[in-house]
C-alpha cells in the first residue's frame, strides 16, 4: 500500500519514503514512526502508543524520541515550527494532519534485471518460470502465543525448516528473505506460487508457552489447491529441534533424508542467532552493530557454534566493505571467527561464506572461490553465498561469470529485501564489461530498492562518469558521498580488493570523472 501527501509518498511494501518523485534515505525507525502516524491521522497518537508500536515496549528516552519527530518532519519537508503535517499535540501527543490518500502497491517489471531501459510494465506481475527441480517456499510460520517478543522464536522455526529442506540438492527452496516478505499479510496461496515460482508451499504456526511448543506444519501442492500433508508436534522446548528435524522426513520420507547441521549445544544460542539473523538482515550500520553483540553473546554460551561463528566473521567483513569500519581491524577478528566456525561445524553453510569472505578480503582469490563453492554446495540456495560468490569473481575480473552468479540469487530470492544488493553486483558485473548504461540502469534499480545502499551509489557514480553522464554523476556523487562520508580514491584503491590492476584503475578513473579525489 502506497500512503500520499502533499508531494510524499510512503510506499509500504519497499519501505521507502519518496518526496516530489525521488527516494529520501530515512532511518528505520523515523520510518516506522512517520508510516504509523500517517495510517493513524484521524486521532492523537500518545507517546506511549508509539513507544509500544516503534520501539516494542522498550524504554527510550524522550530525547531519543524527539529526534525521530525533527527526522520525520524533516524528511517530509516539514518543521516543529511549521507542524503542517505533524502536529505535537501538547500533553497528549502527535496528529498528523496532512491529507493522507491511499493506493495499492504499483505493479513492478516482470524481470527488471533483464528488461529494457524502456520496458513497460504490464498490469500484474508476470509468473516465474518453475525451475526443473521441485520448487518449494516455507512461508514464516505464525506465532500464535500472543506476544511480540515471540517473533523471532517463529522465525526461526521457518529458517530451520528453510535450511534443512535446502541441503536436498534435488529441490529448488525459494531463499528465507524472498519467503518472508509474505509474512503477517494475508496473500493467496497462489499468487505466492506464482510470484515465487514454486509448486510447494509450506505454512504453519508456533505457540511456545513456559517450556512447551506446539508447532503445526503443511504441505501444499498449488497446482492442485491440497494439502498432501499436516502434523502438528506437542515438544519441550529443549525438544525444538527434534520438532524441525521431525517435519523434514516426513515432507520427504521417500528421500530418506536427515539434516547434517548440528543444532546448537544450547538454545538459549540459538535464540540469540535468530535475533542477531533479524538485525543483519535490515543491513544497516546499527543493525549490524547490535547483532555482532548479540553473536559474542551467543558464541560465549556456545563456543563451537558454527552458524553464529559463521555469521559473525560475515557481519565484521560486510560492515568495513560497506565503508562502517576499519578493515584492518576487523580483518582479524573476522578471520579468528571464520577458522572457528569451519573447525567447529564443517557442514554449515554460514561457516564457509564466512571464511570466503575473508579470504577475498585478504585477496587469496582462489581461497576464496573455493570457500563459496563449498557453502554453495552445502546450500544450493544459499542466495546470499550465491551474491557474494558474484562479486568476488567479479574483483577477479570474471564478470560475466559474476553476472550469471548475481542472476542466479535474484532467482532464487525473487523477493529479497536484499535484492538491492544482487542488482548492484549486477551493474557492477556490467561496469567492468563496459556496458556503462546497462551498469547505470542497474544500479539504479538497486537504488530504487534501496536508497542507502552505498554499493549501488559507488557504480552508479563509477558508470555515470565513464558514460560522460556528467549531471547524473553529479548527483550520484553526492549521494554517495552521504551514504559513504569517507569514500576516496584512495579508500576504493586501497580497501575494495580487485585482482587486476586494470580493473581497479578503471574503476578510479570512472570516480575521478565524476568528481571523486
Amino acid at each position: 500500500m502506497i500512503l500520499s501527501f502533499d508531494d510524499c509518498e510512503i510506499d509500504l511494501e519497499r519501505r521507502e519514503l519518496r518526496r516530489a518523485g525521488m527516494a529520501v534515505h530515512v532511518e528505520p525507525q523515523v520510518f516506522d514512526l512517520l508510516a504509523y502516524l500517517a495510517q493513524n491521522g484521524d486521532r492523537v497518537v500518545s507517546k506511549d502508543e508509539i513507544f509500544a508500536s516503534i520501539w516494542e515496549g522498550r524504554i527510550v528516552s524522550d530525547s531519543t524520541l524527539t529526534s525521530r519527530i525533527n527526522a520525520a518532519r524533516t524528511a517530509v519537508g516539514d518543521s516543529g515550527k511549521e507542524q503542517k503535517l505533524i502536529r505535537t499535540v501538547p500533553r497528549k501527543g502527535l496528529r498528523f494532519v496532512g491529507d493522507v490518500r491511499t493506493e495499492p502497491d504499483r505493479p513492478e517489471p516482470a524481470d527488471t534485471l533483464n528488461s529494457p531501459p524502456d520496458a513497460t510494465d504490464g498490469p500484474t506481475r508476470a509468473a516465474l518460470q518453475l525451475p526443473d527441480r521441485p520448487a518449494i517456499a516455507v512461508l514464516p510460520f505464525i506465532n500464535m502465543s500472543g506476544e511480540l517478543e515471540q517473533e523471532y522464536f517463529s522465525d526461526g522455526i521457518s529458517e530451520d525448516i528453510i535450511t534443512g529442506l535446502s541441503k536436498l540438492r534435488w529441490f529448488f527452496v525459494i531463499a528465507r528473505n524472498s519467503s518472508f516478505t509474505y509474512k503477517g499479510k494475508s496473500v493467496h496461496m497462489r499468487q505466492i506460487a506464482e510470484e515465487l515460482g514454486v509448486g510447494y508451499v509450506v505454512e504453519g504456526s508456533v505457540r511456545k508457552s513456559g517450556d512447551r511448543v506446539r508447532i503445526t506444519a503443511q504441505l501444499n501442492d498449488v497446482s492442485t489447491g491440497s494439502h498432501i500433508w499436516a502434523e502438528r508436534y506437542d515438544r519441550d522446548l529443549a525438544d525444538v529441534f527434534a520438532v524441525v528435524a521431525a517435519i523434514e522426513p516426513q515432507l520427504y520420507a521417500a528421500e530418506n533424508f536427515r539434516a547434517r547441521r548440528k543444532a546448537p549445544g544450547s538454545l538459549d544460542a540459538w535464540d540469540l542467532v535468530m535475533r542477531a539473523l533479524s538485525h543483519y538482515w535490515r543491513v544497516t550500520r546499527q543493525d549490524n552493530v547490535v547483532a555482532q553483540a548479540l553473536l559474542e553473546k551467543a558464541i560465549a554460551i556456545d563456543p563451537n557454534y558454527g552458524q553464529a561463528l559463521g555469521v559473525l566473521a560475515t557481519s565484521h567483513i560486510f560492515g568495513a566493505h560497506m565503508g562502517w569500519g576499519d578493515m584492518a581491524t576487523v580483518a582479524p577478528i573476522a578471520e579468528r571467527a571464520a577458522l572457528a566456525a569451519v573447525e567447529a561445524d564443517s557442514e554449515d553453510p554460514w561457516a564457509h561464506h564466512g571464511l570466503a569472505y575473508v579470504y577475498l578480503f585478504a585477496r587469496r582469490f582462489d581461497d576464496s572461490l573455493a570457500e563459496f563453492e563449498l557453502a554453495l554446495r552445502l546450500n544450493p540456495n544459499f542466495s546470499l553465498a550465491q551474491a557474494f560468490y558474484g562479486v568476488t569473481l567479479c574483483y577477479c575480473g570474471r564478470w560475466q561469470e559474476g553476472d550469471l552468479a548475481a542472476r542466479r540469487a535474484l532467482r532464487l530470492s525473487p523477493r529479497d529485501p536484499l535484492s538491492a544488493l544482487y542488482y548492484g553486483i549486477a551493474a557492477y558485473a556490467q561496469f567492468i564489461g563496459h556496458n556503462y548504461d546497462e551498469a547505470i540502469r542497474l544500479a539504479h534499480e538497486s537504488l530504487r530498492q534501496r536508497a542507502d545502499f552505498v554499493g549501488g551509489h559507488r557504480v552508479l557514480t563509477a558508470a555515470a562518469g565513464m558514460a560522460g553522464q556528467n549531471e547524473v554523476a553529479s548527483i550520484a556523487l553526492r549521494e554517495l558521498r552521504r551514504a559513504q562520508p569517507n569514500v576516496t580514491l584512495a579508500w576504493i584503491a586501497n580497501e575494495l580488493p580487485m585482482k587486476q590492476p586494470a580493473d581497479r584503475e578503471h574503476y578510479l578513473e570512472g570516480l575521478r570523472r565524476a568528481g571523486l579525489e
